[in-house]
């Protein structure tokens, strides 16, 4: 009956959308608004290759229309700024104040857009116990999101791999999402390395090496794949054979060969995992022969969720990112494509980390094109991630401050960042090629880049000062705090640039009274503010902000009680990140990671372009979301605490705005 009522009623609810879509377009400025986001494009190099003519494409949307600096969030991370594009507001009404947030009952991090569990319900078999349904996927990030608001005044957008949209919420348009999709996993990307100069297993920081057997060109390995259900850690797998030869290899998993040049990255292969009686794990994942002699060593990437069998859903609606498979070709899915951790473990060298960045933004360019001939009105959004990632791991071929080692200093590596930008600059164009009049495009960065040279780790500060203290017999180098013994502890830090008091009623073990708090928190933005590192004779941190005062909001609790500004050339230490109290306070970062943008948000504003004319005199991040809305005659939420860019403003907002 149902079915027959929803038959009989079709006619009328489409003439009722298609009204509704004319009335929603004939308020419109634009036919269509296409923003790229270009994650963590610096204004400094902008203007720099600008004037020396090496983008040509933005610095014509910047003579026919804008460019401006973008202000970030504080703190200047991607999750936190793209949450606070895509909703117009800040962290304490979207809920993200970092990569990770601390559960108070375990003093545990957690990442903070989404959480995974398993299904409700499971089948015991035996010793394995199945799963009945599918995991449960929550997203924690709050607010709408503007593609939500258009939608619910008839207005269609495609939304590609804008960070912080894990799982994908419904709405009329197209979506997929972006970083915080997990592999197959279900970490944020782990590699395999395959190696005959292996003779044990080590798991290590991003990914797992594994021995290589056989021998006389014929090797033998097994592919971790998920975890198998109530099999106390052990992963499904998938064994494969790898005959090495004269011109690379050719490799033997789950029924196919896949031929492998040496150090180039193969093709996305199929592979599939059993996880038990009738149930199966599908993902895609790239190889690369590293090396045919002494060693056979074979790299694998991370194993991506696969778009055209998704294990969990990545996509709005879940059919869209099997089509784009379809018409495209595989495409990633993990939302940290790029293996910045394969080549901090060197398990990748620099040429191979480069070629791995470039076919992912040509794989995203091609989503994105695909967009623009199918969304003929209403709003594309495409952030390539890629120009942040060749930031993070080729600074230091640009800083000649870095410590982190640099494998050919006058190499094809000493411009890889220009060479990106130029590629993104190319990119623009061929956007460009593609839009009329009528259409309005936005390119934008949600932050821009600095140095990262010396490490500090706030816990061994604490612990120092007497604000943390350890455990009987602990030394401090146990991670995620564990060593921590909270009933000493008045105050701890997690995340990349978050600290908390351990209060009273709040924390699991608490002993800060709360009406203590407001001075223990002016008493450490007294101490660390202008913080020195005196081996260096530098300032390391410029500036602590109360993050109530700064990011007020109904979520504020989701977020640190201290937000810490750190000077340029500084960030928490890789000890700190782990959550480790033991060790010196500063230290030289000797990673390949030798950019970031974790540091005071003052220092790392992104860039705004636009095709059209933005009178007001600054702008901010959580600006953007109005002021599409305004470009299609829609008034922004009362949640949205950004202003339109459309009109001038009389005076600047405040913070908490």
């Amino acid at each position: 009956m149902l079915g027959v009522l929803v038959l009989a009623t079709w006619p009328l609810r489409a003439l009722l959308r298609a009204r509704r879509r004319r009335r929603a377009y004939a308020r419109s400025q634009a036919t269509r608004v296409v923003v790229i986001g270009l994650d963590g494009m610096d204004p400094e190099i902008v203007d720099q290759m600008m004037a020396a003519g090496r983008l040509p494409n933005l610095a014509a949307l910047r003579e026919r229309g804008g460019y401006q600096r973008l202000a970030t969030t504080c703190p200047a991370m991607s999750p936190v700024a793209w949450s606070s594009f895509m909703t117009g507001a800040g962290p304490g009404r979207h809920g993200i104040f970092d990569f990770l947030h601390r559960d108070p009952k375990t003093y545990l991090p957690d990442l903070s857009s989404a959480q995974i569990r398993p299904p409700a319900r499971m089948l015991k078999l035996g010793g394995l116990r199945v799963p009945l349904g599918r995991p449960v996927v929550r997203l924690l990030r709050r607010s709408k999101p503007f593609w939500t608001v258009l939608s619910e005044h008839g207005i269609f957008s495609t939304i590609l791999r804008v960070p912080i949209t894990f799982p994908p919420e419904r709405f009329n348009g197209l979506l997929v999402s972006g970083m915080c999709v997990p592999d197959l996993r279900g970490t944020q990307g782990s590699f395999t390395f395959f190696s005959t100069g292996e003779s044990r297993t080590r798991e290590g920081i991003g990914g797992t090496r594994l021995p290589l057997g056989g021998g006389n060109g014929v090797y033998q390995g097994r592919l971790p794949g998920p975890l198998l259900p109530g099999a106390d850690g052990k992963a499904a797998e998938a064994p494969f054979r790898l005959r090495v030869n004269e011109r690379g290899g050719e490799l033997e998993i789950c029924g196919r060969r896949v031929q492998l040049r040496e150090r180039v990255h193969s093709d996305w292969v199929p592979v599939t995992f059993r996880l038990g009686p009738g149930m199966r794990a599908s993902g895609i994942c790239r190889f690369l022969l590293r090396s045919t002699s002494p060693q056979v060593e074979l790299y694998v990437t991370p194993i991506n969720i696969d778009p055209e069998r998704p294990a969990l859903p990545v996509s709005h609606p879940a059919v869209y990112s099997i089509y784009l498979a379809k018409r495209l070709g595989p495409f990633a899915t993990l939302g940290l494509a790029e293996d910045t951790w394969g080549l901090n473990e060197e398990v990748l060298d620099d040429a191979a980390f480069a070629e791995q960045c470039d076919l992912l933004f040509q794989e995203r360019e091609r989503m994105l094109l695909n967009a623009l001939e199918n969304t003929r009105q209403g709003c594309v959004v495409c952030v390539f991630d890629t120009t942040d990632r060749v930031q993070h791991m080729y600074w230091r071929y640009r800083d000649l401050e870095s410590p982190a080692p640099q494998e050919e200093p006058a190499g094809p590596f000493a411009e890889k960042i220009e060479s990106t930008y130029e590629e993104a600059d190319r990119m623009v164009g061929r956007v460009m090629e593609r839009l009329d009049e009528r259409d309005v495009l936005l390119v934008m960065s949600d932050h821009g880049f600095k140095p990262f040279r010396r490490g500090v780790n706030l816990n061994a500060w604490l612990l120092r000062e007497g604000y943390l203290a350890l455990k009987k017999g602990a030394d401090g180098t146990g991670e995620w705090l564990r060593d921590v013994d909270w009933e000493r502890t008045r105050a701890y830090a997690v995340g990349l640039g978050g600290m908390y008091l351990n209060v009273k009623g709040r924390e699991a073990h608490g002993i800060v009274p709360p009406k203590e708090a407001q001075a223990l928190k002016e008493e450490l933005i007294g101490r660390l503010s202008g913080l020195r590192d005196e081996e260096r004779g530098t300032t390391a941190i410029d500036r602590v902000y109360d993050t109530a005062a700064v990011n007020p909001g109904p979520y504020l609790s989701a977020g640190p009680d201290l937000t810490i500004g750190y000077a340029i050339g500084y960030r928490a230490s890789w000890d700190a990140a782990q959550g480790k109290a033991a060790g010196p306070v500063f230290e030289d970062n000797v990673r390949r990671w030798s950019g970031d943008h974790c540091c005071d948000p003052r220092h790392v504003p992104g860039v705004l372009f636009s095709s059209r004319p933005l009178p007001a005199p600054s702008a901010r991040i959580m600006d953007v979301a109005p002021t599409i809305l305004e470009f299609f005659g829609i008034a922004k939420p009362a949640y949205m605490q950004g202003r339109s860019l459309l009109a001038a403003r009389e005076k600047e907002p405040n913070p908490g705005d």
